[in-house]
């Protein structure tokens, strides 16, 4: 019998791939193309939305020939993607009508300031979960509206659709018979009521946003239609959609309540699974779904940082501190602490518990012996302790944690994740499989398929490297107040 094999798009910031796995959660196939974002302006990040189209189209077909070769049997298709990026195309004429806004960008901070000062945040958080602020898509999608004629024509002539790139990416694999989303990434728009699992009228109203422009809600696993033959030669059905850090807690098998995961990428997102019922924040973190599978809707706890792989990507391409992202760990090690060092990486703002769009990035403690060692550690510190006031804010919420599951391209680097643990004073859990949004998707694809009844009959991977807290409370107190002086110089 032929082996059998569920194709998971993974589409992130800075690249799309595509894997192959099997029932065992095992990675047959793989291929990945890198993206760029362009930054017209300052606060402004866009992509090429025809770009990411075609680079997920290629990588697909990459998997798909590797699975002729090896003689594997692919079922179906399942998307994560990032999430908040907004799309706008004209249905007739299949034509992305603007760039792409992405999820970084920050040129609707003014607009939701106004809203703030008139007094909207607080319902608009009973109703989504969320916050008022640019990473949202609902005020992307408003301004987009206000200020292009192609967008506004299009409107008027009935032919406009909006998509975060999850649903973007299902219109153009079904060659636009299915406009939908699924419920994660839906409750990234500002314009869900996460309870009702629908579009709010209200919010719709208050962003100014038409209804007909939006996507289908459904399940995160559901029946999406299929694959435009003449892509890959055969009529795949899509079978699963989740925002990309919904799908990292579920690779990492974050399916109950109390489970809590944090992927560490271009920005870094720690979830918390709470269970059926939805947790309002006092602390200024987010609620949204964490999945919806088999009519049953599981939420989340969220705390979004801006940016934490792209300041090490900073380091390589603006600075040339490094020749590559994997040089940080040798650098970081060289030296005995940080020498007072800190990098505040509010380059595009400040996410969780923070939410400040107008900070800027401050690099604090120099002196004329600090050097390019000091300035890798500190883009990593950052990250950890961006992550503690995260861990604290979730506490202060009266969630528990008694261990940290973490993924992404940044934990491939150990002295990070030692210093994660050192610092946040639990133990943090690195998978042996570091494909845990693909997988996730995956897994939500197999249950729709019927390869596992529910979510609790999927066996996660249970191989995981542990780090351990090995840091003095007197030390880990010393770093946290250094940082909390560092970011106090950037806070308003």
């Amino acid at each position: 019998m032929r082996q059998q094999a569920i194709l998971s798009v993974d589409q992130g910031t800075s690249s799309s791939r595509a894997l192959l796995f099997n029932r065992d959660g095992k990675v047959l196939a793989v291929a990945q193309q890198e993206l760029d974002c362009v930054y017209p302006e300052q606060g402004w990040v866009e992509q090429d939305a025809e770009l990411i189209w075609l680079s997920v189209l290629k990588v697909c077909r990459q998997v798909l020939a590797q699975a002729v070769q090896l003689g594997i049997e692919v079922l179906g298709v399942s998307i994560s993607n990032q999430r908040e990026t907004t799309v706008l195309w004209h249905k007739a004429k299949d034509k992305v009508l603007v760039p792409a806004i992405v999820w970084q960008d920050r040129r609707t901070a003014d607009y939701c300031q106004q809203l703030k000062d008139q007094g909207h945040e607080e319902w608009v958080q009973q109703k989504t979960g969320l916050l008022l602020d640019p990473y949202f898509s609902a005020s992307k999608i408003q301004w987009l509206l206000r200020h292009n004629t192609e967008v506004q024509q299009a409107l008027a002539d009935n032919e406009l659709a909006f998509g975060t790139i999850d649903s973007f990416l299902l219109w153009r694999l079904t060659s636009g018979q299915v406009h939908a989303t699924d419920t994660t990434n839906a409750s990234r728009t500002l314009l869900l009521n996460i309870q009702s699992l629908n579009w709010d009228k209200e919010l719709l109203q208050l962003f100014d946003v038409p209804e007909q422009i939006l996507p289908q809600v459904r399940q995160s696993a559901d029946s999406y239609g299929f694959c435009d033959t003449r892509l890959f030669g055969l009529a795949l059905p899509v079978l699963a959609l989740v925002g990309d850090q919904q799908a990292a807690a579920l690779g990492q098998g974050c399916i109950s309540a109390g489970s809590l995961k944090s992927t560490y990428g271009t920005g870094c997102f720690a979830l918390l699974n709470t269970g059926c019922s939805p947790l309002f924040s006092k602390h200024r973190l987010l609620t949204t779904v964490a999945f919806t599978v088999q009519g049953q809707t599981c939420y989340a706890l969220e705390g979004a940082i801006f940016v934490a792989g792209a300041a090490v990507k900073w380091l390589r391409d603006q600075l040339s501190v490094i020749q590559q992202a994997s040089d940080t760990e040798a650098l970081a090690q060289s030296l005995p602490d940080n020498g007072g060092v800190y990098l505040v990486p509010a380059f595009t703002g400040l996410g969780a518990p923070h939410w400040q769009p107008e900070a800027r990035a401050a690099l604090v403690g120099m002196t004329l012996g600090t050097g390019k060692a000091h300035l890798a550690r500190a883009a990593l510190e950052a990250v950890v302790y961006q992550t503690a006031d995260l861990l604290a804010a979730m506490l202060a919420d009266g969630a528990k944690a008694e261990q940290l599951k973490i993924d992404g391209g940044m934990v491939a680097n150990n002295w990070l994740c030692q210093h994660l643990a050192d610092v946040l004073n639990v133990p943090v859990l690195k998978p042996s499989q570091n494909e845990a949004s693909a997988y996730g998707a995956a897994v939500l694809a197999g249950v729709a398929l019927g390869w596992f009844e529910s979510l609790a009959d999927v066996s996660f991977c249970a191989e995981a490297q542990e780090f351990v807290p090995q840091m003095s409370a007197e030390k880990r107190q010393q770093l946290l107040s250094g940082w909390q002086n560092a970011l106090a110089s950037v806070l308003a």
